[in-house]
């Protein structure tokens, strides 16, 4: 095994984002390799690594920067991984472009290829089709768009990584690097994959997105009342409100409240100012050394235990191993 070359496959298109196409081939070709000269051993290269196009035509990447393929994907006749970098500009814009790409997605899946998608990449590979009934994710920021494009999609926008019958997604901007080292291990095991991130210096105890996402994204919408409500449990999170409070100031019944917050913003207002509340403690916690007991009481929290399972529960880290990894200093 550890003498076998696998063929990686990075497609490229005008507007992807460069570092997800050099960064992932980078990774890939040094498996094998950088552990090794760093330790004075005899290297033992897994992948060969090459960048396709449309025709083989050069790829202009969001930053300007210009890069030549390798090879035309027409002429890919053989990958075991086919890899669709993020889309760095106008995501429409791209897809319609993209399109006849698809054919030879779904083409390289059929002859047994492992497709993987990192970011919005993801949004290229749902246009296949590859993705319906199948558990995927993308960016956080994006995934109330996927979810009104491709809604036969079960998109858990929580995951870095998703894996559906060797269909691979990747979540926000660098997941290609989590993604890139699950399928090191997949093709060459996990001594393999570890060496690989230890010799990058990269971190691949990564499992959700939650802890970079963001409640503003909720305010996409366009029920002015509802944003109305949104602006009071900012502005009051610390304070005890009760559903029928909330609704009766904002001239509502508690049912029509529900169904126009879960319309608007896809969650329900008790979760909402859940997220409001787990949003600022991560501000304090990256800004501030409060003590914990008196930050949990300045996000409108009582008890410790309960809040620490929460925030765990949504960021993946409990308070004091999110302070230590995102404390500003």
């Amino acid at each position: 095994m550890n003498n076998t070359k696998f063929t990686v496959t990075v497609l490229g298109f005008n507007q992807a984002l460069a570092s997800a196409i050099t960064g992932a081939l980078d990774v890939f070709a040094f498996a094998g390799i950088s552990w090794q000269r760093i330790h004075n051993l005899t290297t033992s290269p897994q992948f060969k690594v090459q960048l396709a196009s449309h025709h083989g035509q050069s790829i202009l990447c969001s930053n300007q920067v210009l890069l030549q393929p390798n090879i035309a994907i027409e002429d890919v006749s053989h990958t075991d991984i086919l890899l669709i970098p993020t889309i760095g500009g106008d995501i429409d814009e791209v897809l319609n472009e993209a399109l006849p790409l698809l054919v030879h997605i779904k083409r390289l899946q059929k002859m047994g290829a492992d497709i993987a998608a990192n970011c919005t990449g993801n949004f290229l590979l749902a246009q296949t089709g590859l993705l319906n009934d199948k558990i995927a994710t993308t960016h956080w920021g994006y995934a109330d768009k996927f979810k009104a494009m491709f809604p036969k999609i079960d998109l858990q926008p929580d995951k870095m990584v998703t894996e559906d019958e060797a269909v691979y997604c990747a979540g926000g901007g660098m997941a290609w690097i989590d993604l890139s080292i699950l399928l090191i291990e997949r093709y060459c095991g996990h001594q393999i994959a570890s060496d690989t991130a230890k010799s990058h210096v990269l971190d691949v105890s990564r499992t959700n997105q939650t802890v970079y996402a963001s409640s503003r994204q909720r305010r996409f919408h366009s029920d002015r009342d509802i944003k109305a409500v949104q602006s009071f449990l900012e502005k009051n999170m610390q304070n005890k409100c009760t559903l029928n409070e909330l609704a009766h100031r904002h001239n509502m019944t508690e049912r029509t409240l529900i169904r126009r917050f879960k319309n608007a913003c896809d969650t329900t207002p008790g979760q909402y100012l859940q997220s409001l509340r787990i949003e600022y403690a991560r501000k304090l916690l990256e800004t501030s050394n409060m003590p914990l007991e008196r930050l949990i009481s300045s996000v409108g929290y009582e008890d410790l235990s309960s809040f620490t399972r929460l925030f765990k529960k949504t960021t993946g880290l409990s308070p004091s191993q999110y302070r230590t990894k995102f404390k500003r200093r």
